[in-house]
């Protein structure tokens, strides 16, 4: 096939001939831009974008335990630390309860009387006692309040008088007698407590068992230091006598009785 020979649109200049060239095709123009290039193409990555990073926190409940643990551990620490000096106070002062006794004791009245109707009870009693207190450390001085005494009687618990003991100090080794201390009372009994003192003023072997409580604070000193002013409860029992029948007083038997001393710790009402 022969090709097609198209004459020069040029016209020739100066006279010249116009010549004839065989021209190729001119290229195809290139396809117009695609309108559609911003559709989502789900082949396409996405342009990568730093992410920014996150703080790490500290969530409210382990903020929470850490605090627990903390605390718990400053407890125990406490605990061990007073434990440690408490120990260490023991060795140094080796220290030891107070002592108290009763030696003797004498009934002058215990009356108890009723009403002809039955409605009403009463009971007196004047008591006098000797009361001794010691000091068995060498190292520890006391420093006692008032005594506030109370007596009564062992099986019912029915008061029957009260008394003081004034303030004093007890120094080392030492001890203190109080005689001729005064122990009396005048008061209605309900009907409970009449039967209970009844009971116990008709047994013949023995007599009456009485109980004597002594209530007080006392502070103690070792060396320079002092401490705080602590409540203490005496309690001696194990005390017998017989009602006196006369104007002159009984004396009761007190070889078996026996004296504890008991802290007492007062948080709000409560003491225990």
């Amino acid at each position: 096939m022969s090709d097609r020979v198209f004459p020069s649109s040029k016209p020739a200049t100066n006279g010249g001939t116009a010549t004839t060239a065989a021209t190729t095709p001119a290229p195809n123009p290139p396809p117009p831009a695609s309108n559609k290039s911003h559709l989502y193409n789900p082949t396409a990555r996405p342009p990568y974008r730093p992410q920014p990073r996150r703080r790490r926190t500290r969530s409210g409940r382990s903020i929470c335990c850490c605090c627990c643990f903390w605390t718990l551990l400053a407890i125990l620490l406490l605990i061990l630390l007073a434990a440690i000096a408490g120990a260490a106070l023991y060795i140094l002062y080796r220290p030891h309860r107070p002592a108290f006794s009763i030696p003797s004791l004498r009934i002058h009245r215990l009356n108890l009387t009723t009403s002809a109707d039955s409605s009403s009870s009463h009971v007196s009693t004047l008591l006098n006692l000797t009361l001794i207190s010691k000091n068995p450390n060498s190292h520890l001085t006391f420093f006692y309040d008032s005594f506030a005494i109370s007596s009564l009687s062992s099986d019912g618990d029915v008061f029957l008088g009260n008394g003081t003991i004034p303030a004093y100090t007890l120094g080392k080794k030492n001890e203190t007698s109080f005689r001729n201390v005064v122990v009396s009372g005048s008061n209605d009994l309900d009907a409970e407590s009449v039967n209970a003192l009844r009971s116990d003023l008709k047994k013949k072997s023995g007599g009456v068992a009485l109980k004597i409580e002594l209530d007080t604070k006392v502070k103690l000193k070792m060396g320079g230091l002092k401490t705080k002013k602590v409540g203490i409860r005496v309690t001696c029992d194990g005390i017998k006598g017989v009602v006196p029948k006369g104007k002159s007083p009984t004396v009761a038997v007190t070889s078996a009785s026996k004296c504890k001393v008991d802290l007492r710790i007062k948080i709000w009402k409560w003491t225990f």
